[in-house]
């Protein structure tokens, strides 16, 4: 690995082996290690979900319950653990501390600590959720860093097209909605505007929930033509970020990849991939 390797912004400790290989599997994902960790963190995540979700369902047997709550609180040992060491092996722990992973890593184990304390409640079960967010730091790997950018640059490149976008909706389903509360009133409930343009937001969605329908012969006509609409409305979002997408990889054909992480490089002029450091050919 480069002497310019870029890792987060923290700085571990090289004066100690075993803190540095112990980095290199927890921290960087772009070696066999760390993903094999990665692997086993993703499926560690996966099982917890799950298990959480068994716990919801209603007359479960006790022996189940049992056992689920041992393996629970195996997995949050496990990833406290790998928490502490996380910690232990930077110089710059406030900074992943506070850094987004660093949260969401505590976020991981810190349900399990206060159900000791708040016995009784759904609150540690519904937080205990939010370890599907770790999955965002599985997908730091080197083979999904090149398309993540890919899709961002398209989103963002396409932000005011779709800006644009919701906003037309945004008049056609208030003034549906306003309309469809003059025709049909508050005999097929229809009783105010809200509740009208709830009604439009639901139709030209093709959700249908069916609570609310037009009964008159002028309603269901306007009715046919939102839904009508709502077809050829759900392709627009679509087409936009596809045209987007589309575009980049015409530029990407002109330009230079990092062989390890796949970042599109645009700048001719960089020898150094600026995600991962990695030193670039200069052919292209």
């Amino acid at each position: 690995m480069g002497k310019n390797k870029k890792d987060i912004g923290l700085n571990v400790r090289k004066n100690r082996p075993l803190y540095g290989k112990l980095y290199e599997i927890i921290f960087r994902s772009d070696t066999r290690a760390g993903r094999v960790f990665d692997l086993a963190l993703l499926l560690l995540i996966l099982l917890s979900i799950l298990i959480i979700f068994m716990e919801s369902l209603s007359g479960l047997n006790k022996d189940y319950i049992r056992y689920m709550h041992i393996a629970e609180w195996i997995i949050t040992v496990l990833f406290t653990l790998e928490y502490i060491t996380r910690i232990v092996i930077i110089q710059e722990k406030l900074k992943y501390i506070r850094s987004f992973y660093g949260i969401i890593d505590l976020l991981a184990i810190l349900p399990m600590y206060l159900s000791i304390f708040v016995g009784g409640t759904q609150v540690a079960l519904i937080l205990r959720v939010f370890r599907l967010l770790r999955v965002f730091r599985i997908l730091n790997l080197g083979r999904y860093i090149g398309e993540s950018h890919s899709l961002m640059n398209a989103l963002k490149a396409s932000r005011y097209k779709i800006i644009v976008f919701l906003e037309a909706v945004l008049v056609v389903v208030i003034l549906v909605g306003t309309l469809m509360y003059l025709i049909e009133g508050e005999t097929s409930g229809f009783d105010s505007i809200p509740a009208s343009v709830y009604w439009a937001i639901v139709t030209l969605t093709t959700v249908g929930f069916g609570d609310i329908t037009p009964i008159t012969p002028f309603g269901r006509i306007i009715a046919c033509m939102l839904m009508l609409l709502g077809y050829g409305i759900i392709a627009v979002p679509t087409g936009i970020v596809s045209a987007e997408l589309s575009r980049t990889r015409a530029i990407k054909a002109d330009t230079r990849t990092c062989p390890n992480c796949r970042l599109l490089i645009t700048d001719s002029g960089d020898n150094y991939c600026k995600n991962c450091g990695i030193k670039l050919s200069e052919d292209k």
